[in-house]
């Protein structure tokens, strides 16, 4: 297993996009995965980008993987866990945990982190450390994963002054930078005054363990449930779920309903199913930490929510939502309000089904699917199909040069990185042979190569 580096001209490559005829020559280098030294800092997610690319370099045969992993919310856990994945062992430091205040933590714990070859960040926190270590010689290598891009994420507030100055920081000074989103990508570069030249970042969706994960079947519209997941707070849409139930109820219909997450509405949500005579019906899970228990609740569901509220200043409109990415690898059709950037690839692709956000619309779907096991069946089968692109051994693969297509330019996948002293080269996964010729190039960057 190799990593190969292409370095160019800036050049932002999507997804969807494989064709870059024009780029200039690239210098490139080949540097073996095994062996090397990486550390993964994120921020409280049960499933996603951080995990998933911590497993994918143990399995390439790297010689240490640390994961560091911060709180997120008030309803999660205050703890700051050390896992080196290579090893399975874990160290767990308690801090106060009343964000956002107690993120000032992060960037200094722990204080002692062995060396590493590659500092991943998934966020401008955690990324600052990453910068800081690189400058003194602990680090070589800082990449900035950004997992969320939020205008104006703590209001008018000095904090978000502060936290986007540090992201601006981050985005600019990264050997490498990713971006979950079109959305999110372009939201950044005109937030900070960037340009696609001046900071290319490549376009890395979501994804799921889609081969590993459990999957829901016809059989279960014998008794069916509706399942939503996610953060309970408002963006989120979740007090739509409770009146769904009641609406449901009202036409004679009492579906189960699991609702997977915790947050600040827990509370009130609960009370609320009570007011309305649905809690008999509706489960609240709360927070989930392990992420197979979560895979178990939506295979055992038929249908996966996600009733986003339609407002200019959510996040969600800037996201790819892991939870859309969860429901397909449950092979579950969704049914989902227009907010998502994503949302009209799903539903043309996935057999997803855009919608008002109010309860009525949302029951007049569930209604109809769940009466026409046929229509169900086709949705199903498209959500698993769509799936498998976003399995994240493919995405971590797919990202093969599919054909030199002259001397003078190359078809190239995910990732494209950016560097702020040479904000030029496109990392490229493939697969190599391991004999592979070692150049050097004018700079590195790493990635696997499976």
């Amino acid at each position: 297993m190799l990593v190969v580096v292409y370095s160019r001209k800036a050049v932002r490559n999507d997804v969807s996009n494989t064709n870059l005829a024009g780029a200039e020559p690239a210098r490139s280098a080949s540097i073996p995965l095994r062996g090397r030294r990486f550390i993964i800092a994120t921020s409280g997610l049960a499933d996603g980008p951080s995990n998933a690319l911590g497993r994918f370099f143990v399995e390439g045969g790297a010689a240490s993987v640390h994961v560091v992993t911060h709180p997120l919310v008030a309803e999660g856990p205050g703890e700051h866990r050390v896992e080196e994945l290579c090893t399975g062992t874990t160290r767990v430091l308690r801090r106060p945990n009343r964000p956002p205040v107690t993120y000032a933590f992060d960037p200094i714990t722990p204080v002692r982190l062995p060396k590493a070859d590659v500092w991943v960040g998934f966020n401008c926190l955690v990324t600052a450390q990453g910068l800081l270590r690189r400058r003194v010689g602990r680090v070589g290598r800082v990449i900035h994963w950004s997992v969320d891009f939020v205008p104006s994420r703590f209001g008018a507030s000095p904090l978000t002054s502060l936290y986007e100055r540090l992201d601006a920081w981050a985005v600019s000074s990264a050997d490498a930078r990713v971006e979950l989103s079109d959305a999110a990508y372009r939201g950044r570069l005109a937030a900070y005054g960037f340009s696609e030249t001046s900071c290319p970042a490549e376009i890395v969706p979501m994804g799921s363990w889609t081969h590993e994960a459990p999957r829901t079947s016809a059989d279960r519209l014998g008794a069916p449930r509706l399942v939503f997941l996610g953060h309970l707070v408002e963006r989120m849409g979740v007090t739509l779920v409770v009146h769904l139930a009641a609406e449901l109820r009202r036409r004679g219909r009492a579906v189960p309903i699991d609702i997977v997450g915790g947050g600040p509405m827990l509370e009130d949500l609960r009370a609320l199913a009570v007011a309305l005579g649905v809690d008999d019906v509706i489960t609240f899970h709360g927070f989930v930490a392990d992420f197979a228990d979560v895979e178990r609740v939506l295979a055992s569901s038929v249908i996966g929510l996600a009733p986003y509220e339609v407002d200019e200043s959510s996040f969600s409109r800037f996201a790819d939502p892991g939870k859309l990415k969860a429901y397909l690898g449950a092979a579950l059709p969704v049914l989902l309000t227009p907010v998502p950037p994503n949302a009209s690839e799903l539903v043309e692709f996935a057999g997803a089904e855009l919608l008002a956000p109010t309860p009525d619309a949302f029951a007049d779907a569930v209604c109809r699917m769940l009466d026409d096991p046929a229509e169900w069946g086709r949705r199903h089968v498209a959500a698993e199909m769509h799936a498998q692109e976003y399995d994240w051994n493919v995405l971590f693969r797919k990202a093969e040069a599919d054909e030199v297509a002259s001397s003078t330019s190359s078809v190239v996948r995910w990732p494209t990185f950016s560097s702020s002293r040479t904000p030029v080269s496109a990392i490229l996964l493939a697969e190599t042979a391991a004999s592979a010729e070692l150049i050097a190039g004018p700079e590195v960057r790493i990635c696997d190569a499976h």
